[in-house]
């Protein structure tokens, strides 16, 4: 596959394809290495409890989230489904390298849904890591 090419088929998605806005994009700006790309493994960690916690969690507690996609708890601990979910949606972008004035990268903190909870998590960055494209497609 060539360098910026993605492998749809053009007649089964169309507008994707080597030709598509998309893949210009990546042509352009170089955010896709040809065989991977650079993410950051990351752990998000309870740093501060304001009401109580009915699901269980502690300050300090966490999960890691490595190798693109792996969630990884310490032996024997637990981590909250709904405290996890508040977080879910960031950080595919936080795995990234963003911009300087992206809002993303200068924020961390995630608050759990439940209001009577007040739980407060950290998402922070352990370390970087080359993900190659054939092991994840």
């Amino acid at each position: 596959m060539a360098y910026g090419t993605f492998p749809f088929c053009e007649l089964c998605s169309p507008g994707w394809g080597p030709s598509s806005p998309a893949s210009r994009l990546v042509l352009q700006t170089g955010h896709m290495e040809p065989d991977g790309a650079e993410l950051y493994d990351l752990r998000l960690t309870v740093v501060e409890i304001r009401g109580r916690s009915v699901c269980g969690l502690h300050v300090g507690d966490h999960i890691d989230l490595v190798e693109s996609s792996r969630l990884v708890l310490p032996e024997g601990r637990h981590f909250c489904l709904y405290a996890l979910a508040a977080a879910l949606p960031l950080l595919p972008a936080k795995q990234r390298r963003l911009g300087a004035g992206d809002w993303l990268e200068g924020d961390s903190l995630v608050s759990c849904p439940d209001p009577e909870e007040g739980l407060v998590m950290r998402i922070e960055r352990l370390g970087r890591r080359h993900i190659r494209r054939q092991d994840v497609t």
